[in-house]
């Protein structure tokens, strides 16, 4: 159900038109008969395809007119608005509801969530999440080197590689992979699903390496599973 509030805030909603255009809306509803709406960006279609609104068990979507209710993680004002997108995904000729929504924000933290909805039947997509795609792809080692640098070792998809960092930021603290969970943020780029997921040693998070992953659609499993990993060591 939306809050039981005077105002129920509309996080979002995206169009992208046949010529790729793209429009954004942010509407109040309020006890009144009336509602404010704010566009964001010029559009050249005003036909509003997907809407959000918070709710108190998470989030309500709304395609074309018709509604369902997810208990998707929304943590309020990041200081980041959610980002709705209206495409085809699956490449079968039928748009997708695509939702990313920043769901971590601090020092070293940045973490999004992203959701793909079928918007016929509001089936939701399965994307592959990073620790499945860490268990399965990325092996990493991280040795201490004499010089008071580290050495790490990163095997992805039939691929090493060997670089190092400057310093060791915990001397005193074993860590034999690289720890992931800080930093993993969803984008879309041409029709595609791209993760930034970045690879850290120490006590005190440092970011030593990021892993540029995109995403392709299996369509025996009805699911989103990483095709290609792009390793980048982070200079100091």
């Amino acid at each position: 159900m939306k809050k039981e509030l005077g105002v129920v805030m509309l996080l979002g909603a995206v169009l992208l038109t046949g010529c790729g255009s793209e429009s954004a809306t942010v509407t109040q509803e309020t006890g009144e008969s009336t509602s404010k709406q704010v566009t964001t960006q010029p559009e050249q279609n005003t036909d509003e395809k997907v809407k959000l609104y918070a709710t108190t068990d998470g989030i309500k979507l709304d395609i074309n007119g018709n509604e369902k209710d997810f208990d998707w993680k929304f943590p309020g004002d990041t200081g980041t608005n959610p980002q709705v997108t209206y495409t085809d995904l699956t490449g079968d000729g039928k748009e997708e509801a695509v939702i990313i929504i920043q769901t971590g924000k601090g020092t070293g933290l940045n973490n999004y969530d992203i959701h793909v909805v079928n918007a016929e039947d509001f089936s939701e997509i399965k994307v592959q999440n990073y620790e499945d795609i860490v268990a399965d792809q990325i092996d990493s080692h991280v040795v201490k080197n004499g010089d008071g640098t580290l050495g790490i070792t990163v095997k992805t998809q039939g691929k090493e590689y060997k670089f190092n960092y400057d310093f060791d930021p915990a001397p005193d603290y074993k860590q034999e992979d690289l720890a992931f969970g800080g930093v993993f943020i969803y984008t879309l780029e041409n029709q595609k699903i791209k993760l930034n997921l970045s690879g850290s040693v120490g006590i005190s998070t440092t970011y030593v390496c990021d892993f540029n992953i995109t995403y392709k659609f299996d369509s025996a499993k009805n699911e989103f599973v990483a095709d290609q990993i792009e390793v980048i060591p982070i200079e100091k």
